[in-house]
């Protein structure tokens, strides 16, 4: 796969959100592990950065409309770092998709081409995230 369009910095982003999520979700298999989960915030919020450039990504955090999501999930990191991993994860989760939950229809735009069970995926998206919306992406 050509990824000519990503700077080399950009693909190293890709590579810790990637790696970011791979320790987050290990983190979920294996019963909340504080370590886990706490190397996957590491690797994520180190990520992100990297790819949408870091003026940008603290222009998204500190969106007005986001900032309920941007202290529930700073929250739910401290809290995995202070020993309530279950707590910690469930405000965190409550953030990112507070956060993030106006692109499910921009996923489920994308995701709605797969043949099959394409539309079921994007009338499953739009649901969740309470219709569709004209969101601005972060990048």
């Amino acid at each position: 796969m050509s990824s000519w369009w990503l700077s080399d910095t950009q693909k190293v982003g890709v590579a810790f959100c990637s790696g970011g999520g791979f320790f987050f979700t290990g983190g979920v298999i294996m019963f909340f592990d504080r370590a886990m989960l706490a190397m996957g915030n590491i690797l994520f919020l180190l990520g992100l950065p990297l790819i949408i450039g870091p003026q940008k990504t603290v222009l998204f955090f500190a969106r007005r409309n986001k900032l309920k999501g941007t202290a529930a999930f700073v929250a739910g990191i401290l809290l995995i770092l202070l020993r309530w991993p279950l707590v910690g994860f469930c405000v965190e989760l409550y953030g990112i998709g507070v956060l993030f939950g106006d692109f499910l229809v921009t996923i489920g735009g994308y995701a709605g081409n797969v043949p099959v069970v394409g539309p079921w995926v994007r009338w499953g998206l739009e649901r969740m995230s309470g219709g569709r919306r004209n969101s601005e992406l972060p990048v």
